[in-house]
């Protein structure tokens, strides 16, 4: 059996889930297996071998946080403007595009709800607040 991968076109994604960024598509991805490795490390866990342990909509929301600040440092909030990236209700619209072209999974409790509202950009990404 072939399992066909579904080819996807990442501009027309973008556009169709709020004007983000292509980018921002490969920057969830990468915080939800950064969001995993935290939650790992907090609960004392070992990480499954396929990476499938699930994590809420507010902890990867902190992952992302995390790693925009690991990544881009002070301009982690440009960077992520300029993606069209201005709070975490926007993380939820790329999360549920994934989930919508087959990239990602959710569980029957995982819903929007989940990324409203998490924490404000202006206080996240504050300069004083940066590692």
């Amino acid at each position: 059996m072939s399992t066909e991968v579904p080819v996807i076109d990442w501009h027309k994604l973008a556009k169709d889930a709020g004007g983000f960024s292509p980018q921002v598509f490969e920057f969830v991805r990468d915080g939800l297996q950064h969001a995993s490795e935290m939650s790992a490390r907090g609960r004392q866990e070992e990480l499954v071998a396929d990476d499938s342990r699930h994590v809420s909509g507010q902890e990867l929301c902190l992952g992302l946080r995390d790693l925009a600040i690991r990544r881009y440092g002070p301009l982690a909030r440009t960077v992520l403007g300029h993606w069209n990236v201005h709070s975490t209700d926007d993380f939820g619209r790329v999360v549920f595009a994934l989930i919508d072209v087959g990239i990602l999974r959710k569980t029957d409790e995982d819903s929007m709800d989940d990324f409203i509202s998490v924490y404000e950009f202006d206080e996240a990404f504050a300069e004083g607040e940066l590692i």
